[in-house]
């Protein structure tokens, strides 16, 4: 019998009915001594008896593993506790909008000593390190406008960097947390409409911003996720100095779409390169109708598989021109890097790749222009897989691991897997036995124990 239900609620990525908590995890191989803390994933998860209508609109559940002493200590899955998730609607009877209001199920950081599940619609979520829920923050009521998903923490000054985007002006808005977690600059940024700006990067000197054709469309309200591609928005990128914000020079590009930046540095010669796992205009379209409730599985080509492929875009200011270079053919997603080097050059992107008959975790070398790739066959898929380095004062860039939390395609079971990210290709180092299926996700963090104590 054929099922309708939608594919976002199917297979692996079918949402669970409850939280549990298991100790003492079954570990294949040797968990490194020095992993000490907490794997932290988000994704979506409806409540028993709902059907969210598009994948990205599940409320927001985190999965988390603590690792000590070689040990897989526990596993446990918590709902963030959110006004949504209690039926509390978004949108006040005014019209405006309560940022304090969302479903925090894309993304878990650490900083300044807090955990923070994020969505790009709302404010943050604080969370104990026990993932229960502390409850929304506006930074001292700070913070007027939602949070970006994807925040940039800059190495060398601690400072967290980040954005929110909305539907009504202001459209785009820049903001600065310092190391210690104060809101410390805001800067509304010119754009012509609201679109769906997921992710943007940072350099040392730099903020760039992704204004693609990804817009707002109102008849879809209601209906999933209200955005739609836009042919005739044009596509750009945008570059903001860091000690002028506000200001951001504009680079045409060809029309593409981005849910996930790899890095971006600034070079010798003062251009600036982005990294990017891009979608061309054709595979945006398709990938977009892929994700919604279509029951007959076109969300295969959603944004955890798909058909972006890695992108390097070269803005220089001294010129206005664009170069724009395909680094690979091979079909990913979720790219990450050392966050050691996030806004600096770096030799590695790590990302996730699926098809139609294996999945597996990539890992790219910029240096010699080569990939290699974890093999998880045709009957697995991966998740984000994160970069942890090692504690060596000297160590070379890739020197550490690899965490994903991988699912068979049909749910029945997940494993928290460990890679060495110096021999990816190789077998694991240890995979560590989740008491359930986790479902396909989004966004995760190591959390390492110091880090929480620092703060």
């Amino acid at each position: 019998m054929t099922s309708t239900a939608p594919a976002h609620l199917m297979g692996h990525r079918a949402p669970v009915a409850d939280e549990i908590e298991a100790t003492e995890l079954p570990v294949e191989g040797v968990l490194p001594r020095e992993l000490t803390g907490r794997y932290l994933r988000n994704g979506p998860n409806p409540l028993p008896g709902e059907v969210s209508a598009h994948w990205f609109t599940g409320h927001g559940m985190v999965h988390g593993v603590r690792l000590r002493e070689g040990r897989a200590q526990w596993y446990r899955n918590r709902w963030v506790r959110t006004a949504r998730l209690e039926g509390k609607p978004a949108v006040r009877a005014d019209g405006t909008f309560d940022h304090s209001v969302g479903h925090a199920n894309t993304h878990v950081i650490e900083h300044a000593g807090r955990i923070m599940a994020l969505v790009e619609s709302s404010f943050p979520h604080v969370l104990t390190p026990d993932l229960d829920t502390v409850g929304p923050d506006d930074f001292g009521g700070r913070l007027t406008t939602a949070m970006t998903a994807h925040p940039k923490a800059d190495p060398v000054t601690g400072e967290l960097h980040f954005f929110g985007y909305g539907v009504r002006p202001p459209f785009l808005t820049y903001h600065r947390l310092s190391a210690d977690g104060e809101l410390v600059t805001s800067a509304e940024i010119a754009v012509p409409g609201p679109t769906m700006m997921h992710d943007f990067a940072i350099t040392d000197r730099h903020a760039l911003f992704l204004d693609l054709p990804m817009t707002f469309q109102s008849p879809l309200l209601g209906k999933g996720m209200p955005f739609g591609w836009d042919d005739g928005y044009g596509a750009r990128l945008g570059v903001m100095p860091l000690d002028r914000p506000g200001e951001v020079r504009w680079f045409d590009v060809e029309p593409n779409y981005v849910f996930h930046v790899g890095n971006a540095h600034t070079d010798a010669a003062g251009r600036v390169v982005l990294d990017a796992a891009r979608y061309s205009a054709p595979d945006a379209v398709a990938m977009w109708g892929g994700l919604g409730s279509d029951p007959a599985g076109p969300a295969a080509a959603a944004a955890a598989t798909g058909t972006a492929r890695l992108h390097r875009w070269v803005l220089d200011p001294a010129t206005g021109t664009v170069g724009e270079t395909a680094l690979d053919d091979r079909a990913v997603e979720f790219p990450t890097v050392d966050d050691a080097r996030v806004g600096r050059e770096a030799r590695y992107r790590y990302a996730v790749a699926d098809g139609s008959d294996r999945a597996g975790i990539v890992k790219f070398d910029a240096a010699h222009g080569t990939r290699t790739e974890h093999d998880l066959g045709p009957d697995t898929v991966a998740g984000e897989a994160v970069f942890v380095p090692s504690a060596a004062s000297d160590r070379a860039e890739d020197d550490g691991w690899l965490m994903s939390i991988t699912t068979r395609r049909d749910g029945s079971a997940s494993q928290l897997l460990v890679l060495d990210a110096t021999d990816v290709a190789g077998p694991a180092v240890a995979a560590v036995t989740l008491p359930r299926g986790v479902p396909s996700g989004f966004h995760g963090s190591w959390i390492d124990d110091a880090d929480l104590a620092a703060g």
